[in-house]
């Protein structure tokens, strides 16, 4: 929190010492440091701390006026956030159409949603996870946070005033009167997200929601209404000795919550995002009182410093982090370090150049200059500038009108199959839940020949390109060709993005029911399931149904017809979709296959080569679905064989 540039707030340093400790925790999240999986958490602080401050100084106006200056408020909003936005959106922009054209066609939405403060909702309405890391990050996704605030911003300031005149003959009391149904209004929003939350989906619906993070918003503003800054500055000693042990205790909270939890920790999104705001308001109340140690702490001056500065930070550091980092990437500290560097450079220039000035009149003053044509005497050093702002703000705006083409995605590239895997279906490759008509015949004999006539493949977005045009222009590469070539007569596709055995996403069907309904239409053959991607995901995140439940409840839809699992394969190291968690549920297939002799398990994971994975490291690029397809096919022939048997539970 920067110095007030009015005489209508206090400034209060300690506070900002807090600031660069929740902007440093998102950091640390975002470079994957080990230590700190609940980095992400410093935005709840932020949230808080938000409330407060808002609330603060609306009810400051208030007391002082009997009204509140809302006109005023928004404006010096607009000038605190919208400048440094603008400058990091036209300099990512032009960096991405000129290096990284790839990204360009998602971050044209991307920039039209940060520019109107909508990005939670276009996130959400696009399906686009927070935390699939396996899924490449694109350099705008952390603006989500910042739509929230600019949201509250704009609403709260309205029921504040509605609550404010409802007690206006009382207007001392009227605050504090108020705390309760701000109180109420914070629980409504904590029950939404642990009602919503489910265990094993992606949070990011209840994670991004105004709606479910209004709580920690609003805590920070009840606590505004029993304890303001002014009255704050009144505490003598005595009342500090409580409110440090206090703001102790909800420091070491904060940290403990850092270090221990995650985003797919239950307990963040079933109160302990309440615990979070909790205890940062006890920090809040005793940073704010001027005898307090823990504001003497807080208020070190490095900290102070980064903390004036931690808009920028938070505005800079994802898209240096994302635009300088290898895809699948993991901890890689001598990186961090300069990627954290230089997010601080950026910030402090910002600071110097766009914010201070901004907040000090600087756009006023720059008008004025146009207007008498003071611009004609500019300075070598002021051309150079005027005229590098111009160049990137063209290159910017040609990549946003599409002067500049994205270019055109390679069958096998990331961007093909990122949507599928976020949680979208992908509907090209999704058969009807009802067997369509039969393929044809196989028109050559192959080696290898298997018993089985008739095959169901039920796959996830990994099995997407064994079926796509796309990705296999020869229809002989794909998996249906191939599955005739050992001859299979009918070979039907259930194939949808982020499909598990268990968990259904909006508009999908998961492989337990989609093999239901062949059984339902009167299918009798083999199954391939290829699934457990998702299903390894989802119990890393915590779902209730584990890894042997799912694999018994779909050898119990096949009622001892032969089925062949493919088992799964990862290059990513950390995360839910980790090739740790992907052993684990091999591991599983394995063991249920000694309980069912109708069942094989086809050792993909030992075969894939990580030249066939495209840049997520879950999917393939065009010659590993060419290759997948093929041994998919060669492994049914191995597991029910034409002639003889296999007693194997394990095919190669």
């Amino acid at each position: 929190m920067p110095k007030p540039t009015g005489s209508d707030q206090r400034y209060m340093p300690g506070l900002d010492g807090l600031r660069a400790i929740a902007v440093l925790a998102v950091i640390a999240y975002h470079v994957q440091l080990g230590w700190a999986p609940g980095g992400l958490l410093g935005v709840g602080v932020f949230f808080t701390l938000s409330g407060y401050l808002i609330t603060d100084l609306l009810l400051a106006q208030w007391r002082a006026g009997g009204r509140l200056r809302l006109a005023d408020f928004w404006l010096r909003r607009a000038r605190r956030l919208l400048p440094a936005l603008f400058v990091m959106l036209a300099v990512v922009t032009a960096w991405v159409t000129i290096a990284d054209r790839a990204r360009l066609a998602e971050l044209r939405g991307a920039v039209a949603a940060a520019a109107t403060y909508s990005s939670n909702w276009y996130l959400i309405v696009q399906h686009e996870s927070y935390f699939a890391r396996f899924a490449p990050p694109q350099p705008l996704d952390h603006l989500w946070s910042l739509a929230v605030e600019e949201q509250f911003y704009l609403l709260w300031p309205w029921l504040l005033l509605l609550g404010l005149l409802v007690l206006r003959r009382c207007r001392s009391a009227a605050v504090q009167w108020l705390t309760l149904p701000t109180l109420a209004l914070a629980a409504a929003s904590a029950i939404a997200m642990a009602v919503w939350y489910v265990p094993g989906l992606d949070p990011t619906r209840v994670y991004e929601g105004t709606d479910t993070r209004a709580c920690e918003l609003l805590i920070g503003a009840a606590l505004a209404m029993v304890w303001s800054s002014g009255r704050a500055a009144r505490a003598g000693r005595r009342a500090s000795l409580p409110l440090d042990c206090l703001a102790w205790a909800g420091l070491a909270v904060i940290c403990l919550m850092i270090w221990r939890t995650g985003q797919y920790s239950p307990f963040i999104y079933r109160g302990g995002l309440v615990v979070l705001a909790v205890a940062t308001s006890a920090v809040l109340a005793g940073a704010a009182c001027p005898a307090s140690s823990i504001g003497r702490v807080l208020g070190w001056r490095p900290l102070r410093w980064l903390g004036a500065r931690s808009y920028g930070l938070y505005l800079w550091h994802y898209p240096v982090i994302v635009l300088t980092s290898p895809p699948n990437s993991t901890e890689d500290l001598p990186r961090a370090a300069v990627q954290v560097a230089a997010s601080i450079g950026l910030a402090a220039l910002s600071w110097r150049f766009i914010e201070e000035p901004v907040r000090h009149g600087a756009i006023g003053r720059l008008w004025a200059r146009v207007r008498s044509g003071g611009l004609r005497h500019l300075t070598p050093a002021g051309l150079a500038a005027a005229t590098g702002s111009a160049g990137v703000i063209v290159v910017a705006f040609a990549g946003l009108a599409g002067a500049v083409q994205a270019p055109v995605v390679a069958a096998g590239s990331t961007a093909s199959l990122g949507a599928a895997a976020a949680g979208k279906e992908v509907s090209k490759a999704v058969a009807p839940a009802s067997p369509p008509p039969a393929a044809k015949t196989a028109g050559s004999a192959a080696q290898l020949r298997t018993s089985c006539t008739s095959v169901v493949h039920i796959g996830d977005s990994t099995s997407e390109g064994l079926v796509s045009p796309d990705y296999l222009p020869d229809k002989a590469d794909r998996i249906v060709a191939r599955y005739e070539d050992v001859g299979v007569r009918t070979v039907y596709t259930n194939i949808v993005g982020a499909r598990s055995v268990v968990e259904v996403l909006p508009g999908t069907v998961n492989g337990y029911n989609a093999a239901r309904s062949y059984v339902r239409h009167g299918f009798h053959g083999c199954w391939v399931i290829a699934l457990g991607t998702d299903d390894t995901a989802d119990v890393a995140a915590g779902s209730a149904v584990g890894r042997a439940a799912r694999i018994r409840r779909m050898m119990s839809v096949a009622n001892g017809a032969p089925v062949m699992w493919v088992n799964v394969k990862s290059l990513l190291v950390s995360g839910p979709y980790s090739e740790a968690n992907m052993r684990l549920w091999n591991q599983a297939l394995l063991r249920a296959c000694a309980s069912y002799p109708n069942m094989r398990v086809f050792n993909w994971a030992a075969l894939a080569k990580p030249r066939w994975f495209i840049s997520d490291g879950i999917h393939y690029t065009s010659a590993g679905y060419q290759a997948r397809a093929r041994l998919i096919a060669d492994a049914l022939a191995s597991a029910f064989p034409a002639q003889g048997s296999s007693t194997s539970c394990l095919v190669s």
